[in-house]
């Protein structure tokens, strides 16, 4: 028989670390119609891999890592399943609360959370507040998060700004209008991950994301795990990121070589 795979597969040597992963954690519901289990069932164990993805990715040196929790379009499902996904909610930042002030991460969120219900904004806030003198490592929840409205929120505010003599029209650049989006002082996402074997990015940092390398993994979410992120890195460091410059730009082909 081949050798067990290791609990805590490592990275091969030289990999190239993401400075930030954004996941787009998918198959939850799916995960449990499989195993003849109720839709919140695999929502709960989504939660346990949430659990064991954030302490993976804090011990392999990863600095950001922005989850997709819950979409604007989430709030069309039944209506107990969007009751039952906030009570997860509750009850992850009530339990791991601890562990990010322990392990000094820093929770962020980014979307419209003054929708959520009162028991998550105040659990959100306490959480925030508890963690926001942390700088090492960043974990951003995306919370009643759509890009298309995000877009739209900044234009509104940027072009507020504009009114208000803050900001100038002819000076505008990427750098300017980014300030006005959701994530701004947070870097882009370098390696975005969506789990369940679809290949959508599901209006999730369109803007952000318009350079980041996509990995698009076969394993519902529940079932990601450590191996599967390392996996996921490891096919990033592969990768040659251009940002529009050829090959040999940014690789220059060594004199002894020509």
């Amino acid at each position: 028989m081949p050798p067990a795979a290791p609990a805590n597969p490592a990275l091969p040597p030289g990999t190239s670390l993401p400075g930030h992963i954004a996941i787009i954690m998918d198959g939850n519901g799916r995960w449990a119609q499989q195993r003849g289990l109720p839709r919140l069932e695999g929502h709960r164990r989504g939660v346990e891999t949430v659990r064991t993805i954030v302490d993976a990715t804090r011990e392999l040196g990863i600095r950001v890592v922005t989850l997709y929790a819950f979409s604007v379009e989430n709030w069309k499902r039944p209506q107990d399943e969007v009751g039952g996904l906030m009570n997860l909610l509750d009850f992850f930042l009530k339990r791991e609360t601890d562990d990010l002030i322990k392990n000094k991460v820093r929770l962020l969120t980014i979307g419209h959370t003054e929708d959520l219900p009162e028991v998550v904004r105040k659990r959100l806030a306490s959480t925030i507040k508890a963690t926001e003198t942390f700088s090492d490592y960043t974990l951003v929840l995306a919370l009643n998060y759509g890009a298309r409205t995000e877009i739209v929120d900044a234009a509104r505010a940027y072009a507020a700004a504009v009114a208000a003599g803050k900001e100038k029209l002819n000076d505008s650049s990427w750098a300017t209008f980014s300030r006005y989006l959701y994530t701004a002082g947070l870097p882009d996402p370098d390696l975005i991950i969506r789990t369940s074997g679809e290949t959508r990015v599901s209006n999730f940092l369109l803007l952000q994301g318009a350079y980041a390398e996509y990995y698009f993994a076969p394993v519902l979410w529940p079932d990601f795990s450590r191996a599967d992120l390392v996996t996921a890195i490891t096919e990033y460091s592969k990768r040659e990121r251009r940002y529009g410059q050829t090959g040999e730009q940014v690789k220059p082909v060594s004199a002894s070589a020509s």
